[in-house]
């Protein structure tokens, strides 16, 4: 089992950044692909960004490429996603998740693990 938790979610302007992480239990971290999806108030969940276990490989979507960073320190069992030149169309519901894969496997199935989501508003 995984349980993930994420955090630093909030409101800034457009332009500005902020910095979510995803804290998540078990020994197994580095196991595990973790990626951020993202839901938008009358959208569909989408996969924003991912990364393999061991941090080497990375994906973004198009929205955000160039944007926002997807790391991971797996002594801290900790994912974390700094995003920067937010815009009003960031603002949504983001979610940490885990697969135990690649990353492909985290933009072409389910994840097995989900967190409760944190709250990103982008005001313009």
């Amino acid at each position: 089992q995984v349980q993930l938790r994420e955090s630093g979610g909030g409101l800034v302007q457009s332009g500005g950044s902020l910095r979510l992480s995803c804290a998540a239990s078990g020994r197994t971290f580095s196991n595990y692909a973790m990626g951020w999806f993202r839901q938008a108030p009358g959208k569909e969940r989408e996969i924003v960004a991912a990364i393999s276990g061991g941090g080497g490989t990375t994906y973004y979507s198009n929205a955000v490429q160039g944007r926002f960073t997807i790391s991971r320190d797996n002594v801290k069992n900790t994912v974390y996603m700094q995003m920067n030149s937010l815009k009003p169309e960031d603002t949504a519901d983001y979610y940490c998740a885990a697969v135990l894969g690649t990353t492909w496997d985290l933009r072409t199935r389910a994840p097995e693990y989900w967190g409760q989501g944190t709250k990103v508003t982008v005001s313009s």
